[in-house]
């Protein structure tokens, strides 16, 4: 199966376990507000934050190996596809062992962590965390296996598995919210499923693979582990700094507001993260088709599908953006301001805010991915620490200061450090190029975006003057086909639109 068929059902099955799993989500927490109080749905957030934090343990060990599987399974060499898995499940078992230690180590300063937790003991913020450091650990013994799953352009195994996961899993913690409206046994329900899970996936894999279960397998030449620990040491670097830019606003909004504020926030990253997830299926899906782009076609196709990724990732994300800036609050207060209180929305600039981060984000998405695809870590392996340290600073100063906002202010800019340097590393090292055609079309296509979001910012002041629900749906029409008809309208003779619509085409032809 070529590329484009292996991207088309990665895109499918992701999008059809992205709603299934979005749906149950939102009804999940939504059941979760009417029967648990605010501050555990700020404690939820607390520690999933806490164990992504601890999951920094895992240093890159996993990108670095994934890209290096791309050579070998194009050239079918089962033989040195054995070798790296057998590296890849001695580095995963050890970083289980590594979380395990450290996250039992943080288990005395979780009360510091939580400010005002309520009623909530002690006691029971320990048992909470541990339910979760449990679930984390234990992915560490079967996650490594994906990785060859997904280097053979098969992510679509894995989001089956994750969707039937998730869907059980919402299905029985709603029922222990109806009838038994218990923390524990809604966290313990996650945890035995996840358990379970795991268990499938090990055998299931070992089925799919039976050469992972050999035991005559060749070590990797020193050569070879010596460029799988090159790219993993500048991938400690970048993955140090993404922590320290991405991990952590949910730890400081705890540590410095409340602790309830985490819950009220998550609320919102639930929106924007659901929404991200759509468009991420198509972007990720493409990740090890641009490794095997990269490892069998010219430098110049490669700037060209680049430019053509990159074009259609600027439409996509500027149009969820938009919609975002006209229609998250409204949508908020449909949700559950109108039914709990004006406690549950957050202020408009620190929403303006977080969606001026989700837009760039999207952009550096692009430029992660192909970097990612390309192998290029050691050129800005101090890029990462750099934005992670000056959205430190920014973020603690700014939220004693100002509240919530400041924290993202710090958000914001320290992401932009990544939008004006990797466009010029990517270009330079991948297409031996200059950047500047590309920070031209950056330009392009935000003048056209923030044109077309001031057009229906001041449309939504009249249709939703009143926040209702007819109000709120006609609002979502005129989005959509205003913000796509006039994107359209100046985009539609371009090369790059041109290369996307023969896609279609092609696809529908087949059909």
């Amino acid at each position: 199966m070529g590329r484009t068929k292996l991207a088309a059902k990665n895109i499918t099955f992701g999008y059809v376990g992205q709603l299934a799993t979005a749906l149950m989500s939102f009804i999940l927490r939504t059941i979760f507000i009417q029967r648990l109080a605010e501050t555990l749905l700020g404690v939820n957030a607390l520690y999933s934050n806490i164990l992504s934090l601890l999951s920094m343990a895992e240093l890159g060990i996993g990108t670095a190996l994934n890209f290096s599987l791309y050579a070998p399974i194009a050239r079918h060499d089962t033989e040195k596809v054995k070798s790296y898995m057998q590296m890849y499940r001695k580095a995963y078992h050890t970083i289980a062992i590594v979380v395990a230690v450290i996250g039992l180590l943080l288990t005395p300063f979780l009360k510091y962590l939580a400010k005002n937790p309520g009623n909530i003991t002690t006691r029971d913020l320990t048992f909470y965390y541990l339910i979760f450091l449990f679930n984390t650990v234990s992915t560490y013994f079967v996650s490594y296996k994906y990785s060859l799953v997904n280097a053979e352009q098969k992510n679509y195994v894995q989001t089956n598995i994750n969707t039937i996961t998730k869907i059980v899993t919402v299905f029985f913690q709603i029922l222990i919210l109806l009838f038994i409206p218990n923390f524990y046994l809604y966290l313990l329900t996650d945890a035995a499923v996840s358990l379970i899970q795991k268990i499938f996936v090990n055998s299931y894999l070992n089925r799919l693979y039976p050469y992972l279960t050999e035991k005559d397998i060749t070590p990797l030449t020193a050569e070879e582990h010596k460029e799988v620990w090159s790219k993993t040491r500048a991938l400690v670097l970048h993955k140090v700094g993404d922590v320290a830019r991405l991990q952590t606003d949910t730890l400081i909004i705890s540590s410095f507001i409340e602790v309830a504020v985490a819950g009220v926030v998550d609320n919102y990253t639930l929106v924007t993260g659901t929404i991200a997830n759509f468009v991420n299926i198509i972007f990720n899906s493409v990740i090890s088709s641009f490794g095997n782009l990269i490892a069998t076609e010219t430098k110049d196709r490669q700037y060209r599908l680049f430019r053509v990724y990159r074009f259609f990732a600027s439409w996509v994300y500027g149009f969820s953006a938009c919609g975002f800036f006209i229609l998250l609050q409204p949508l908020i207060y449909l949700w559950i301001v109108r039914r709990h209180g004006p406690t549950w929305m957050l202020g408009t600039f620190a929403v303006y805010l977080l969606i001026t981060d989700y837009y760039f984000k999207g952009d550096r998405i692009v430029l992660s991915n192909y970097k990612t695809a390309a192998g290029v870590f050691e050129q800005d392996k101090y890029l990462a620490l750099i934005q992670g340290f000056v959205n430190l600073v920014i973020s603690i100063v700014l939220v004693q200061k100002i509240g919530l906002a400041g924290i993202y202010i710090g958000t914001v800019v320290s992401g932009l450090i990544a939008n004006i340097t990797k466009p010029i590393i990517i270009y330079k090292v991948c297409f031996d190029k200059n950047a500047a055609s590309y920070f031209l079309d950056s330009i392009k296509y935000i003048l056209t975006e923030l044109s077309i979001t001031c057009l229906l910012y001041f449309i939504s002041t009249l249709v939703l003057k009143n926040i209702t629900i007819p109000g709120f749906a006609i609002m979502v029409i005129l989005v959509t086909i205003i913000y796509n008809g006039i994107f359209w309208f100046l985009y539609h003779k371009t090369d790059e639109y041109d290369y996307l619509k023969n896609i279609v085409l092609r696809r529908f032809k087949k059909a």
